[in-house]
């Protein structure tokens, strides 16, 4: 006899959080595609990394960053593309990473087939943006601060309204730490671009 989906009962499971569950590239991606509500990540490792809503404040400030974000884009979008969080990126490492504000010279998103640009985007970003919000570790998000820098991105910005402190990673030199900056220059990567830090440190 056929179980009609009324009489199916739905079970909820909570995994202690020493348990890491790891998936192939082809497991990431299907369980991406059956849970579009979620944003999900992939070590390079394979390890399945389940990113929750952010609060009602830390969705102000990813809103303000990205918001600024795009009125420089719409001003220079022959300079490339521009995206927001739930943008996926397979990385040259094999990781799939989904920065909080991202962005892609022309010519790289140019030479990408109609179906690259469809699926999870296979490249890095040339700039990413990572917000941290309360629940975040801010070792973990160094270390994929890093990660992006030795996949190819040319800037990157780690921002911490907890310590209202910015770090920046640029490839080949050490990071540079900012307390309580105003505004942070995106430099020749994003000619222009100047994220006016008012609203993120509310």
């Amino acid at each position: 006899m056929v179980q009609s989906p009324s009489e199916m009962k739905t079970l909820s499971l909570e995994l202690p959080r020493a348990i890491a569950l790891y998936v192939s590239p082809e497991q990431f991606e299907a369980i991406a595609v059956a849970n579009r509500d979620l944003r999900l990540e992939r070590t390079a490792a394979g390890e399945l990394i389940v990113n929750p809503p952010t609060g009602g404040e830390s969705g102000a400030r990813n809103r303000s960053i990205t918001g600024q974000l795009d009125r420089w884009y719409e001003e220079h979008e022959d300079l490339g593309e521009a995206f927001d969080s739930s943008t996926g990126f397979k990385l040259p490492n094999g990781a799939n990473r989904s920065p909080d504000a991202s962005w892609v010279r022309r010519e790289r998103w140019e030479s990408l087939t109609p179906q690259q640009r469809k699926s999870f985007v296979p490249l890095c970003p040339d700039f990413v943006v990572e917000l941290r919000s309360e629940s975040d570790s801010l070792s973990k998000l160094q270390a994929k601060m890093r990660e992006y820098i030795d996949n190819g991105a040319r800037l990157g910005w780690l921002i911490d309204p907890q310590n209202r402190r910015v770090e920046i990673y640029r490839p080949g030199v050490d990071v540079e730490v900012l307390d309580n900056p105003t505004e942070l220059s995106a430099e020749d990567v994003l000619p222009g671009f100047v994220l006016h830090l008012r609203r993120v440190w509310r």
